[in-house]
């Protein structure tokens, strides 16, 4: 007998973004804001609320090319407090225009990203790091999985999104698995008594091999040029306008 997989949800893991808009040293620069919802949870490279733990809601903020803050996390607190956020969030930062940005779906699992790949690099490369808070990222990832996962198989989850994101990448004719300064954000259920947690999430896993798919189909989607798309597709979507913050 061939097991059933699980349903589909009606509602999106994570809902479209808002789009926020600000001026900020004379330039104006646009956010995205997603609320994740009770009983989620999110692991993420962020500066602000990184790691693993609660997150009500995540923030991908557009700040301005050759930016030199060297405090990012206050930086983005600010930020949110001035969108009127409160409680637990992930905050992204990225030179890129996120007011285009793209999505994919793909069994529930939904992919966001915003992209621009003109520092492009290899992962492995000569030479030393260097200290301090590095530039803001210029891929952000944004997938939500609407299913409790370990921790395990959060960590389990980024590796397969970066995964999916160097195959986008390779596969769109860049010869580099990202930019320096990338960062990922999964979002999945809370384990909870009454509710099963996937302990994998690995690129063959039930709910990985989702979460690979609609990744690549989004960082596809987000670093060619001219692709349309619209809400509930793969492609690249325009958030909806909000009054500055």
């Amino acid at each position: 007998m061939t097991a059933a997989l699980p349903p589909y949800p009606v509602t999106p893991a994570l809902p479209a973004p808002h789009r926020l808009t600000r001026t900020e040293d004379g330039a104006r620069l646009h956010a995205l804001l997603w609320t994740a919802g009770p009983g989620r949870r999110a692991i993420s490279s962020a500066v602000l609320g990184g790691g693993i733990g609660r997150r009500a809601w995540i923030l991908n903020a557009q700040v301005s090319h050759g930016y030199r803050r060297t405090d990012p996390e206050r930086h983005l607190a600010c930020l949110a407090a001035d969108a009127g956020l409160s409680g637990p969030g992930v905050g992204l930062m990225t030179a890129a225009d996120v007011s285009a940005y793209a999505h994919a779906r793909d069994g529930g699992v939904e992919a966001f990203v915003t992209a621009g790949v003109d520092v492009r690099d290899w992962a492995a490369r000569p030479g030393e790091g260097a200290e301090g808070a590095p530039e803001p990222g210029t891929i952000n990832v944004v997938v939500a999985v609407p299913a409790a996962l370990t921790d395990a198989a959060l960590v389990n989850a980024v590796a397969t999104a970066t995964e999916a994101k160097v195959q986008a990448l390779v596969e769109s004719g860049h010869d580099c698995s990202g930019t320096p300064t990338d960062a990922v954000c999964v979002v999945a259920d809370a384990p909870a008594p009454d509710r099963e947690a996937y302990a994998f999430a690995g690129p063959r896993s039930l709910w990985g091999a989702r979460l690979a798919r609609a990744v690549h189909r989004a960082v596809r989607d987000a670093v060619a040029e001219g692709v349309p798309g619209g809400p509930g597709t793969s492609g690249v979507t325009h958030g909806t306008p909000v009054p500055g913050y």
